[in-house]
Protein backbone atom coordinates (compact mmCIF):
# COMPACT_ATOMS: atom_id res chain seq x y z
CA UNK A 1 0.00 0.00 0.00
CA UNK A 2 1.95 3.21 -0.96
CA UNK A 3 2.16 6.21 0.74
CA UNK A 4 0.24 9.09 0.59
CA UNK A 5 2.30 12.27 -0.33
CA UNK A 6 0.44 15.02 1.54
CA UNK A 7 2.17 17.88 -0.52
CA UNK A 8 -0.59 20.58 0.07
CA UNK A 9 -1.72 22.25 3.11
CA UNK A 10 -4.69 21.45 4.37
CA UNK A 11 -6.56 24.97 4.08
CA UNK A 12 -6.24 24.64 0.45
CA UNK A 13 -7.99 21.45 -0.17
CA UNK A 14 -11.31 21.25 -1.96
CA UNK A 15 -14.35 19.79 0.19
CA UNK A 16 -13.92 16.88 -2.39
CA UNK A 17 -10.10 16.50 -1.82
CA UNK A 18 -10.53 16.27 2.04
CA UNK A 19 -13.07 13.76 1.55
CA UNK A 20 -11.28 12.04 -0.69
CA UNK A 21 -8.03 12.09 1.12
CA UNK A 22 -10.12 10.81 4.93
CA UNK A 23 -11.34 8.28 3.08
CA UNK A 24 -7.68 7.00 2.08
CA UNK A 25 -6.03 7.52 5.34
CA UNK A 26 -8.76 5.82 7.17
CA UNK A 27 -7.99 2.79 4.67
CA UNK A 28 -4.22 3.45 5.13
CA UNK A 29 -4.56 3.57 9.19
CA UNK A 30 -6.12 0.17 9.34
CA UNK A 31 -3.88 -1.59 6.89
CA UNK A 32 -1.02 -0.35 9.30
CA UNK A 33 -2.90 -1.08 12.85
CA UNK A 34 -3.51 -4.93 11.37
CA UNK A 35 0.18 -5.25 10.36
CA UNK A 36 1.54 -3.22 13.78
CA UNK A 37 -0.89 -4.86 16.32
CA UNK A 38 -1.84 -8.03 14.59
CA UNK A 39 0.72 -9.60 12.32
CA UNK A 40 3.78 -7.53 14.33
CA UNK A 41 5.42 -7.06 10.60
CA UNK A 42 5.10 -2.99 10.13
CA UNK A 43 5.92 -1.79 6.67
CA UNK A 44 6.24 1.67 8.03
CA UNK A 45 8.19 3.61 10.65
CA UNK A 46 6.52 4.66 13.56
CA UNK A 47 7.17 8.34 12.22
CA UNK A 48 5.70 7.70 9.73
CA UNK A 49 2.70 6.21 10.99
CA UNK A 50 2.58 9.19 13.20
CA UNK A 51 2.14 11.30 9.98
CA UNK A 52 0.02 9.75 8.92
CA UNK A 53 -2.72 10.02 11.96
CA UNK A 54 -1.17 13.94 12.34
CA UNK A 55 -2.37 14.32 8.97
CA UNK A 56 -6.14 13.10 9.82
CA UNK A 57 -6.50 15.03 12.76
CA UNK A 58 -5.80 18.08 10.84
CA UNK A 59 -8.31 17.77 8.30
CA UNK A 60 -11.23 16.58 10.69
CA UNK A 61 -10.36 19.73 12.53
CA UNK A 62 -10.67 21.97 9.36
CA UNK A 63 -13.30 19.88 7.87
CA UNK A 64 -15.50 18.85 10.57
CA UNK A 65 -18.32 18.15 8.46
CA UNK A 66 -16.95 15.11 6.66
CA UNK A 67 -15.50 13.44 9.88
CA UNK A 68 -16.09 9.74 8.89
CA UNK A 69 -17.89 6.97 11.03
CA UNK A 70 -14.68 4.68 10.48
CA UNK A 71 -12.20 7.95 11.17
CA UNK A 72 -8.75 6.29 12.95
CA UNK A 73 -9.68 9.22 15.51
CA UNK A 74 -12.40 6.42 16.94
CA UNK A 75 -10.42 3.84 16.72
CA UNK A 76 -7.37 2.34 19.09
CA UNK A 77 -5.41 -0.47 17.74
CA UNK A 78 -7.03 -3.52 16.11
CA UNK A 79 -9.03 -5.68 16.12
CA UNK A 80 -7.96 -9.31 17.96
CA UNK A 81 -6.82 -12.02 16.14
CA UNK A 82 -9.50 -14.89 15.43
CA UNK A 83 -6.91 -17.44 16.55
CA UNK A 84 -6.69 -16.04 20.02
CA UNK A 85 -9.93 -15.67 22.62
CA UNK A 86 -11.81 -12.68 23.32
CA UNK A 87 -11.37 -10.89 26.52
CA UNK A 88 -13.24 -7.44 27.11
CA UNK A 89 -11.63 -4.66 29.11
CA UNK A 90 -13.42 -3.65 31.88
CA UNK A 91 -11.88 -0.50 31.44
CA UNK A 92 -10.69 0.34 27.72
CA UNK A 93 -7.37 0.59 26.68
CA UNK A 94 -7.14 3.72 25.16
CA UNK A 95 -4.47 4.99 23.26
CA UNK A 96 -2.48 8.42 24.16
CA UNK A 97 -2.62 11.63 22.36
CA UNK A 98 0.93 12.76 20.73
CA UNK A 99 3.06 15.36 21.28
CA UNK A 100 5.40 16.17 18.22
CA UNK A 101 7.06 19.41 19.76
CA UNK A 102 7.46 21.47 22.76
CA UNK A 103 4.42 23.56 21.78
CA UNK A 104 2.61 20.69 21.85
CA UNK A 105 3.59 19.76 25.45
CA UNK A 106 2.52 23.26 26.11
CA UNK A 107 -0.59 23.02 24.55
CA UNK A 108 -1.34 20.48 26.52
CA UNK A 109 -1.01 22.02 29.80
CA UNK A 110 -3.13 25.20 28.84
CA UNK A 111 -6.32 22.43 28.09
CA UNK A 112 -5.59 21.04 31.12
CA UNK A 113 -6.24 24.32 33.13
CA UNK A 114 -9.08 25.57 30.57
CA UNK A 115 -11.31 22.51 30.74
CA UNK A 116 -10.75 22.47 35.01
CA UNK A 117 -10.49 26.51 35.31
CA UNK A 118 -7.55 26.65 36.87
CA UNK A 119 -5.01 29.35 37.30
CA UNK A 120 -1.57 28.26 36.52
CA UNK A 121 -0.24 30.60 39.37
CA UNK A 122 -2.07 28.93 41.98
CA UNK A 123 -3.22 26.04 41.09
CA UNK A 124 0.04 23.67 39.62
CA UNK A 125 -0.38 20.45 38.48
CA UNK A 126 2.25 18.09 39.09
CA UNK A 127 2.90 15.14 36.57
CA UNK A 128 4.41 11.64 36.55
CA UNK A 129 7.29 11.47 33.57
CA UNK A 130 8.08 7.88 32.23
CA UNK A 131 9.99 6.93 29.55
CA UNK A 132 7.50 5.26 26.58
CA UNK A 133 8.74 1.82 26.78
CA UNK A 134 8.47 0.25 22.90
CA UNK A 135 6.60 -3.08 23.41
CA UNK A 136 3.35 -4.40 23.66
CA UNK A 137 0.60 -3.19 25.84
CA UNK A 138 -0.99 -5.88 28.19
CA UNK A 139 -3.41 -6.62 30.66
CA UNK A 140 -3.01 -8.27 34.01
CA UNK A 141 -6.14 -9.92 36.04
CA UNK A 142 -5.92 -10.50 39.62
CA UNK A 143 -8.45 -12.00 42.06
CA UNK A 144 -8.03 -12.17 45.76
CA UNK A 145 -4.53 -11.30 44.92
CA UNK A 146 -3.55 -14.33 42.67
CA UNK A 147 -2.96 -14.23 38.87
CA UNK A 148 -6.11 -15.46 36.53
CA UNK A 149 -6.35 -13.63 33.44
CA UNK A 150 -4.19 -12.04 30.72
CA UNK A 151 -4.50 -9.80 27.66
CA UNK A 152 -3.34 -8.10 24.60
CA UNK A 153 -4.54 -4.32 23.94
CA UNK A 154 -6.44 -5.46 21.05
CA UNK A 155 -8.72 -2.35 19.84
CA UNK A 156 -8.88 -0.92 23.18
CA UNK A 157 -12.05 -2.64 24.17
CA UNK A 158 -11.37 -6.49 23.21
CA UNK A 159 -8.06 -8.11 23.92
CA UNK A 160 -6.14 -11.56 22.92
CA UNK A 161 -6.33 -14.10 25.44
CA UNK A 162 -2.45 -14.91 26.33
CA UNK A 163 -2.77 -15.80 30.28
CA UNK A 164 -0.63 -18.74 29.34
CA UNK A 165 1.53 -16.84 27.47
CA UNK A 166 1.79 -13.91 30.27
CA UNK A 167 2.27 -16.14 33.14
CA UNK A 168 5.66 -17.60 31.66
CA UNK A 169 7.28 -14.24 32.19
CA UNK A 170 9.26 -13.74 35.46
CA UNK A 171 8.64 -10.22 35.73
CA UNK A 172 4.58 -10.88 36.62
CA UNK A 173 4.18 -11.60 40.19
CA UNK A 174 1.40 -14.64 40.04
CA UNK A 175 0.51 -14.19 43.88
CA UNK A 176 0.40 -10.29 44.93
CA UNK A 177 2.08 -10.78 48.72
CA UNK A 178 -0.70 -10.01 51.34
CA UNK A 179 1.38 -7.87 53.71
CA UNK A 180 1.69 -5.40 51.35
CA UNK A 181 -1.42 -3.37 52.60
CA UNK A 182 -5.29 -4.51 51.50
CA UNK A 183 -5.20 -6.21 48.07
CA UNK A 184 -8.69 -5.65 46.21
CA UNK A 185 -10.65 -8.55 45.57
CA UNK A 186 -10.59 -7.89 41.84
CA UNK A 187 -7.34 -5.72 40.68
CA UNK A 188 -6.34 -4.83 36.69
CA UNK A 189 -2.82 -4.18 36.11
CA UNK A 190 -1.31 -2.77 32.84
CA UNK A 191 2.06 -2.29 31.15
CA UNK A 192 4.39 -3.29 28.82
CA UNK A 193 5.69 -6.85 27.35
CA UNK A 194 8.95 -5.87 26.06
CA UNK A 195 12.69 -7.57 25.42
CA UNK A 196 15.99 -6.04 26.32
CA UNK A 197 18.39 -5.05 22.96
CA UNK A 198 20.67 -7.67 23.98
CA UNK A 199 18.03 -10.28 24.33
CA UNK A 200 16.66 -9.46 21.07
CA UNK A 201 20.13 -9.75 19.35
CA UNK A 202 20.96 -12.73 20.93
CA UNK A 203 17.50 -14.35 19.71
CA UNK A 204 18.39 -12.89 16.49
CA UNK A 205 21.94 -15.13 16.14
CA UNK A 206 20.12 -18.15 17.25
CA UNK A 207 17.23 -18.14 14.59
CA UNK A 208 20.00 -17.03 12.00
CA UNK A 209 21.93 -20.22 13.25
CA UNK A 210 18.41 -22.12 12.95
CA UNK A 211 18.03 -20.81 9.18
CA UNK A 212 14.60 -19.15 10.78
CA UNK A 213 13.84 -15.75 9.74
CA UNK A 214 15.03 -12.31 12.05
CA UNK A 215 13.11 -10.47 14.08
CA UNK A 216 13.03 -6.85 12.30
CA UNK A 217 13.66 -4.95 16.18
CA UNK A 218 12.88 -5.58 20.10
CA UNK A 219 9.36 -4.96 19.84
CA UNK A 220 8.31 -7.18 17.16
CA UNK A 221 10.18 -9.99 18.97
CA UNK A 222 8.49 -9.30 21.86
CA UNK A 223 4.96 -9.14 20.15
CA UNK A 224 5.75 -12.06 17.90
CA UNK A 225 7.18 -14.14 21.12
CA UNK A 226 3.77 -13.13 23.16
CA UNK A 227 1.36 -14.09 20.73
CA UNK A 228 2.07 -17.58 20.23
CA UNK A 229 -0.24 -20.46 20.15
CA UNK A 230 1.80 -22.67 22.38
CA UNK A 231 3.10 -20.70 25.93
CA UNK A 232 6.22 -23.35 25.49
CA UNK A 233 7.10 -21.00 22.58
CA UNK A 234 6.72 -18.18 24.84
CA UNK A 235 8.67 -19.41 27.76
CA UNK A 236 11.90 -20.01 25.85
CA UNK A 237 11.64 -16.56 24.71
CA UNK A 238 13.29 -13.55 27.16
CA UNK A 239 10.78 -11.52 27.79
CA UNK A 240 10.57 -8.81 30.45
CA UNK A 241 7.13 -6.39 31.71
CA UNK A 242 7.43 -2.99 33.05
CA UNK A 243 3.94 -2.17 35.20
CA UNK A 244 2.63 1.42 34.67
CA UNK A 245 -1.18 1.92 35.22
CA UNK A 246 -4.27 0.00 36.40
CA UNK A 247 -7.57 -0.32 34.84
CA UNK A 248 -10.54 -1.33 36.35
CA UNK A 249 -10.14 -1.70 40.80
CA UNK A 250 -12.42 -3.50 43.29
CA UNK A 251 -11.73 -0.69 45.82
CA UNK A 252 -9.48 2.49 45.89
CA UNK A 253 -5.83 1.95 45.80
CA UNK A 254 -3.58 5.30 45.73
CA UNK A 255 -4.64 8.96 45.69
CA UNK A 256 -1.64 9.68 43.13
CA UNK A 257 -0.36 7.90 40.52
CA UNK A 258 3.37 8.03 41.86
CA UNK A 259 2.29 6.81 45.17
CA UNK A 260 0.63 3.62 43.34
CA UNK A 261 3.88 2.94 41.23
CA UNK A 262 5.18 3.04 44.77
CA UNK A 263 2.84 -0.33 45.71
CA UNK A 264 3.32 -2.03 42.22
CA UNK A 265 7.25 -1.84 42.96
CA UNK A 266 6.20 -3.09 46.98
CA UNK A 267 3.60 -6.12 45.29
CA UNK A 268 6.88 -7.01 43.21
CA UNK A 269 6.44 -5.30 39.80
CA UNK A 270 9.16 -3.99 37.85
CA UNK A 271 8.88 -0.34 37.66
CA UNK A 272 10.89 1.74 35.61
CA UNK A 273 13.59 3.53 37.36
CA UNK A 274 13.96 6.51 35.23
CA UNK A 275 10.46 7.62 36.36
CA UNK A 276 10.46 11.28 38.04
CA UNK A 277 7.78 13.79 39.26
CA UNK A 278 7.84 17.37 37.67
CA UNK A 279 5.97 20.03 38.80
CA UNK A 280 5.69 22.19 35.62
CA UNK A 281 5.90 22.37 31.93
CA UNK A 282 9.65 23.59 32.29
CA UNK A 283 10.87 20.58 34.40
CA UNK A 284 8.60 18.22 32.03
CA UNK A 285 10.85 19.53 28.93
CA UNK A 286 14.28 19.23 31.51
CA UNK A 287 13.46 15.92 31.98
CA UNK A 288 12.39 15.43 27.97
CA UNK A 289 16.10 16.26 26.72
CA UNK A 290 17.66 14.58 29.28
CA UNK A 291 15.63 11.33 28.17
CA UNK A 292 16.50 11.62 24.45
CA UNK A 293 20.07 12.47 25.03
CA UNK A 294 20.84 9.17 27.18
CA UNK A 295 18.28 7.13 25.67
CA UNK A 296 20.92 5.17 23.61
CA UNK A 297 22.47 4.15 27.14
CA UNK A 298 19.15 2.22 28.35
CA UNK A 299 18.77 -1.63 27.71
CA UNK A 300 15.65 -1.14 26.37
CA UNK A 301 13.86 0.78 23.52
CA UNK A 302 11.40 3.64 24.02
CA UNK A 303 10.07 6.00 21.50
CA UNK A 304 9.38 8.90 23.49
CA UNK A 305 8.08 10.21 27.47
CA UNK A 306 4.40 9.59 28.56
CA UNK A 307 3.50 12.44 30.88
CA UNK A 308 0.20 11.46 33.15
CA UNK A 309 -1.65 14.07 35.97
CA UNK A 310 -0.44 12.85 39.14
CA UNK A 311 -3.56 13.35 41.19
CA UNK A 312 -6.29 10.52 40.01
CA UNK A 313 -9.35 13.13 41.32
CA UNK A 314 -8.08 15.07 39.04
CA UNK A 315 -7.26 12.39 36.20
CA UNK A 316 -11.26 11.67 36.80
CA UNK A 317 -12.39 15.37 36.79
CA UNK A 318 -10.28 15.40 33.33
CA UNK A 319 -11.98 12.54 31.75
CA UNK A 320 -11.88 11.33 27.90
CA UNK A 321 -11.91 12.93 24.34
CA UNK A 322 -12.30 10.85 21.79
CA UNK A 323 -9.75 7.64 22.08
CA UNK A 324 -7.45 9.19 24.63
CA UNK A 325 -7.13 10.63 28.20
CA UNK A 326 -6.94 14.57 28.38
CA UNK A 327 -4.87 13.96 31.70
CA UNK A 328 -2.07 11.99 29.70
CA UNK A 329 0.17 12.48 26.28
CA UNK A 330 2.94 10.96 24.94
CA UNK A 331 6.27 12.84 23.72
CA UNK A 332 7.94 11.44 20.90
CA UNK A 333 11.28 11.83 19.38
CA UNK A 334 12.14 12.75 16.39
CA UNK A 335 13.42 10.20 13.64
CA UNK A 336 17.31 10.01 14.35
CA UNK A 337 19.62 11.28 11.29
CA UNK A 338 22.64 10.00 10.14
CA UNK A 339 24.95 11.02 7.22
CA UNK A 340 26.90 8.87 4.74
CA UNK A 341 27.90 7.91 1.34
CA UNK A 342 25.94 5.83 -1.57
CA UNK A 343 27.98 3.14 -2.79
CA UNK A 344 25.41 1.98 -5.42
CA UNK A 345 22.13 1.42 -5.88
CA UNK A 346 20.39 -2.03 -6.69
CA UNK A 347 16.99 -2.84 -7.85
CA UNK A 348 14.82 -5.77 -6.12
CA UNK A 349 11.82 -6.74 -7.46
CA UNK A 350 8.92 -8.01 -5.41
CA UNK A 351 6.72 -10.99 -5.63
CA UNK A 352 3.98 -8.81 -7.90
CA UNK A 353 6.49 -7.57 -9.92
CA UNK A 354 7.49 -4.27 -8.66
CA UNK A 355 10.91 -3.04 -8.82
CA UNK A 356 12.38 -1.20 -5.74
CA UNK A 357 15.28 0.88 -5.77
CA UNK A 358 17.46 0.36 -2.42
CA UNK A 359 20.66 2.51 -1.12
CA UNK A 360 23.49 0.15 -0.52
CA UNK A 361 25.41 2.56 1.85
CA UNK A 362 28.95 2.78 3.79
CA UNK A 363 27.73 1.40 7.15
CA UNK A 364 26.73 4.18 9.82
CA UNK A 365 25.35 4.08 13.16
CA UNK A 366 21.98 5.49 13.37
CA UNK A 367 19.95 5.38 16.87
CA UNK A 368 22.63 2.18 18.06
CA UNK A 369 21.28 0.72 14.71
CA UNK A 370 24.33 -0.15 11.90
CA UNK A 371 22.69 0.52 8.87
CA UNK A 372 24.13 -0.48 5.23
CA UNK A 373 20.91 -0.11 3.25
CA UNK A 374 18.04 2.26 2.49
CA UNK A 375 14.92 1.98 0.49
CA UNK A 376 14.84 4.71 -2.29
CA UNK A 377 10.92 4.00 -2.81
CA UNK A 378 10.60 4.80 -6.57
CA UNK A 379 12.49 6.38 -9.37
CA UNK A 380 10.18 9.50 -8.92
CA UNK A 381 12.10 9.35 -5.65
CA UNK A 382 15.51 9.38 -7.35
CA UNK A 383 14.50 12.05 -9.64
CA UNK A 384 13.36 14.81 -7.18
CA UNK A 385 16.09 14.32 -4.79
CA UNK A 386 18.71 13.84 -7.28
CA UNK A 387 20.13 10.51 -5.95
CA UNK A 388 23.28 9.30 -7.30
CA UNK A 389 25.98 6.60 -6.91
CA UNK A 390 28.26 8.75 -4.59
CA UNK A 391 26.97 10.96 -3.51
CA UNK A 392 26.82 12.15 0.51
CA UNK A 393 23.31 11.67 1.84
CA UNK A 394 21.65 12.31 4.85
CA UNK A 395 19.36 9.13 6.39
CA UNK A 396 16.88 8.86 9.06
CA UNK A 397 15.92 5.46 10.66
CA UNK A 398 12.37 7.11 12.17
CA UNK A 399 11.79 3.21 13.52
CA UNK A 400 13.23 -0.05 13.30
CA UNK A 401 12.13 -0.34 9.52
CA UNK A 402 14.53 0.14 6.54
CA UNK A 403 15.88 4.03 6.78
CA UNK A 404 15.24 6.57 4.06
CA UNK A 405 17.66 8.92 2.34
CA UNK A 406 16.24 12.27 3.12
CA UNK A 407 18.34 14.38 0.79
CA UNK A 408 21.59 14.57 -0.98
CA UNK A 409 24.76 17.12 -0.96
CA UNK A 410 25.34 17.89 -4.41
CA UNK A 411 27.88 20.52 -3.28
CA UNK A 412 30.20 17.39 -2.42
CA UNK A 413 30.07 15.19 -5.84
CA UNK A 414 32.75 14.12 -7.96
CA UNK A 415 32.61 16.14 -11.60
CA UNK A 416 32.19 12.91 -12.66
CA UNK A 417 29.28 12.28 -11.38
CA UNK A 418 25.96 10.92 -13.40
CA UNK A 419 22.40 10.63 -12.91
CA UNK A 420 21.39 7.69 -12.01
CA UNK A 421 18.70 5.77 -15.03
CA UNK A 422 16.37 3.55 -13.97
CA UNK A 423 15.99 0.77 -15.62
CA UNK A 424 13.32 -0.42 -18.09
CA UNK A 425 14.50 -3.80 -18.35
CA UNK A 426 14.03 -6.25 -15.03
CA UNK A 427 17.87 -7.28 -13.79
CA UNK A 428 15.98 -10.47 -12.64
CA UNK A 429 15.10 -11.92 -16.26
CA UNK A 430 15.41 -9.28 -18.68
CA UNK A 431 11.59 -8.97 -19.45
CA UNK A 432 10.49 -5.50 -20.04
CA UNK A 433 10.09 -3.29 -17.09
CA UNK A 434 6.97 -1.07 -17.93
CA UNK A 435 5.11 2.27 -15.78
CA UNK A 436 1.37 2.41 -16.54
CA UNK A 437 -0.11 5.99 -16.03
CA UNK A 438 -0.63 6.86 -12.39
CA UNK A 439 1.34 4.55 -11.20
CA UNK A 440 4.10 5.14 -8.87
CA UNK A 441 6.39 2.50 -9.63
CA UNK A 442 7.77 0.05 -12.83
CA UNK A 443 6.69 -3.60 -12.83
CA UNK A 444 8.19 -6.47 -14.40
CA UNK A 445 6.45 -8.29 -16.99
CA UNK A 446 7.81 -11.70 -16.91
CA UNK A 447 5.26 -12.99 -14.62
CA UNK A 448 6.08 -16.70 -13.26
CA UNK A 449 9.30 -16.74 -15.64
CA UNK A 450 10.79 -13.60 -13.74
CA UNK A 451 13.09 -16.03 -10.62
CA UNK A 452 12.68 -13.08 -8.86
CA UNK A 453 8.97 -12.77 -8.42
CA UNK A 454 8.84 -16.66 -8.24
CA UNK A 455 11.55 -16.47 -5.20
CA UNK A 456 9.59 -13.80 -3.39
CA UNK A 457 6.28 -15.57 -4.09
CA UNK A 458 7.60 -18.89 -2.37
CA UNK A 459 9.22 -16.73 0.42
CA UNK A 460 5.70 -15.30 1.36
CA UNK A 461 4.08 -18.87 1.10
CA UNK A 462 5.85 -19.74 3.70
CA UNK A 463 5.48 -16.80 5.71
CA UNK A 464 3.42 -16.07 8.67
CA UNK A 465 1.06 -13.93 7.25
CA UNK A 466 0.40 -17.48 4.89
CA UNK A 467 1.26 -20.62 5.23
CA UNK A 468 2.93 -20.33 8.39
CA UNK A 469 5.58 -23.19 7.89
CA UNK A 470 7.63 -23.11 11.05
CA UNK A 471 11.71 -24.11 10.33
CA UNK A 472 11.67 -23.01 6.53
CA UNK A 473 12.42 -19.29 6.67
CA UNK A 474 13.28 -16.87 4.07
CA UNK A 475 16.90 -18.10 3.86
CA UNK A 476 15.93 -21.49 3.25
CA UNK A 477 13.58 -21.04 0.20
CA UNK A 478 16.36 -18.76 -1.54
CA UNK A 479 18.50 -21.65 -0.95
CA UNK A 480 15.69 -24.42 -1.82
CA UNK A 481 15.52 -22.52 -4.96
CA UNK A 482 18.77 -21.59 -5.99
CA UNK A 483 19.42 -25.35 -6.10
CA UNK A 484 15.85 -26.44 -8.07
CA UNK A 485 14.64 -28.39 -4.90
CA UNK A 486 11.69 -25.63 -5.07
CA UNK A 487 10.49 -24.26 -7.96
CA UNK A 488 6.69 -23.93 -6.99
CA UNK A 489 4.36 -24.04 -4.34
CA UNK A 490 3.68 -27.75 -4.79
CA UNK A 491 7.11 -28.79 -4.07
CA UNK A 492 7.06 -27.41 -0.51
CA UNK A 493 4.59 -30.65 0.00
CA UNK A 494 6.64 -32.78 -1.84
CA UNK A 495 9.97 -32.01 0.37
CA UNK A 496 9.75 -35.90 2.36
CA UNK A 497 10.66 -37.36 -1.32
CA UNK A 498 13.78 -35.76 -1.28
CA UNK A 499 14.64 -36.23 2.37
CA UNK A 500 18.31 -38.10 1.12
CA UNK A 501 19.31 -34.74 -0.60
CA UNK A 502 18.04 -32.59 1.77
CA UNK A 503 20.00 -34.75 4.73
CA UNK A 504 23.45 -33.85 3.20
CA UNK A 505 22.74 -30.13 3.12
CA UNK A 506 24.73 -28.03 6.24
CA UNK A 507 22.07 -27.38 8.78
CA UNK A 508 19.45 -30.23 8.41
CA UNK A 509 20.45 -33.23 10.67
CA UNK A 510 17.93 -35.41 11.55
CA UNK A 511 15.56 -33.99 13.74
CA UNK A 512 15.21 -30.76 12.01
CA UNK A 513 14.14 -32.49 8.85
CA UNK A 514 11.86 -34.25 11.56
CA UNK A 515 10.44 -30.67 12.88
CA UNK A 516 10.43 -29.13 9.14
CA UNK A 517 8.14 -32.45 7.53
CA UNK A 518 6.13 -32.02 11.05
CA UNK A 519 5.54 -28.42 10.87
CA UNK A 520 4.63 -28.59 7.03
CA UNK A 521 2.23 -31.60 7.90
CA UNK A 522 0.49 -29.45 10.66
CA UNK A 523 -0.38 -26.33 8.31
CA UNK A 524 -1.50 -28.81 5.11
CA UNK A 525 -3.85 -30.44 8.07
CA UNK A 526 -4.63 -27.52 9.14
CA UNK A 527 -5.73 -25.88 5.60
CA UNK A 528 -7.69 -29.25 4.81
CA UNK A 529 -9.44 -28.55 8.08
CA UNK A 530 -10.36 -24.73 7.16
CA UNK A 531 -11.55 -25.60 3.66
CA UNK A 532 -13.73 -28.38 4.79
CA UNK A 533 -15.53 -26.04 7.91
CA UNK A 534 -15.91 -23.78 4.43
CA UNK A 535 -18.02 -25.81 2.31
CA UNK A 536 -19.53 -28.29 5.26
CA UNK A 537 -17.80 -31.70 4.03
CA UNK A 538 -18.16 -33.98 7.02
CA UNK A 539 -14.44 -34.16 8.56
CA UNK A 540 -14.68 -37.33 10.75
CA UNK A 541 -12.68 -39.65 8.51
CA UNK A 542 -9.46 -36.60 7.25
CA UNK A 543 -7.02 -37.14 10.34
CA UNK A 544 -5.40 -40.42 8.22
CA UNK A 545 -4.45 -37.72 5.60
CA UNK A 546 -0.55 -37.16 6.16
CA UNK A 547 2.05 -35.51 4.34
Amino acid sequence: MTKLPFQRPVNELSEKEARDELTALAQQISYHDQLYYQKDTPEISDHEYDQLRLRNKQLEKHFPHLILKNSPEKQVGAAPAKKFGKIEHKVPMLSLSNAFHDDDLADFYQRIYRFLKWDPATQPIELVAEPKIDGLSASLHYQKGKYILGATRGDGYQGENVTNNLATITDIPKILPPHIGPIPDYLEIRGEVYMTQSDFYQLNEERQKQNLSLFANPRNAAAGSLRQLDANITKRRPLKFFAYAHGFCSQPLKETHWDFLALLQQWGFSVNSQKVLVKDISEALTFYKKITETRSQLSYDIDGVVYKVNDYQVQERLGYVSRSPRWAIAHKFEAEKAQTHIKDIQIQVGRTGVLTPVAILDPVNVGGVLVSRATLHNEDEIVRKDIRIGDRVELQRAGDVIPQILKSYPESREQNSQTYLFPHKCPACGHDAIRNEGDAHRFCTGGVKCPAQTEEMLKHFVSRGAFNIEGLGKKHITSFYHDKIIQTPADIFRLKEKAGILVKREGWAGQSLKNLFEAINRELLKAQRSFLNKVNIDKTNTEHVQY
